[in-house]
């Protein structure tokens, strides 16, 4: 099971951190992805990280967020700096074991999904 959480309000230009908790003894043979929605939009793909550590970026996110994990304490972070108002989405994070490379951005190779944590950037 994965819990996703951190999201919040925060003002453009600032920075925001959100984690992906998850549950299980395995957890680091996990690939775990973060994707975005907002309402009446598809589901984005925004960063994904592999057991190895091996990170991945969609393009529109490079440079701004950066995607870590914590195996001893089994979590997935996603760092967001320079946060814009286009920003503001629910984020959702995913996990699936052995996802190959070229499909890391993709939806249907994650299994496990959380909850999703919603960020709000305004001032």
């Amino acid at each position: 099971q994965l819990q996703a959480s951190g999201g919040g309000l925060v003002q453009p230009g600032n920075s925001l951190k959100l984690s992906c908790a998850a549950s299980g003894r395995t957890f680091a043979r996990y690939s775990v992805a973060w994707f975005r929605q907002t309402p009446g939009k598809e589901r984005l793909f925004v960063a994904a990280i592999k057991y190895s550590g091996h990170t991945v970026y969609s393009d529109s996110f490079k440079g701004r967020f950066t995607v870590s994990r914590d195996n001893a304490k089994t979590t997935v972070y996603l760092q967001m700096s320079s946060l814009r108002p286009e920003d503001t989405a629910v984020y959702f994070c995913a996990a699936s074991p052995s996802v190959i490379h070229s499909n890391l951005a993709s939806q249907t190779a994650y299994s496990s999904w959380g909850q999703g944590t919603l960020v709000t950037v305004s001032s």
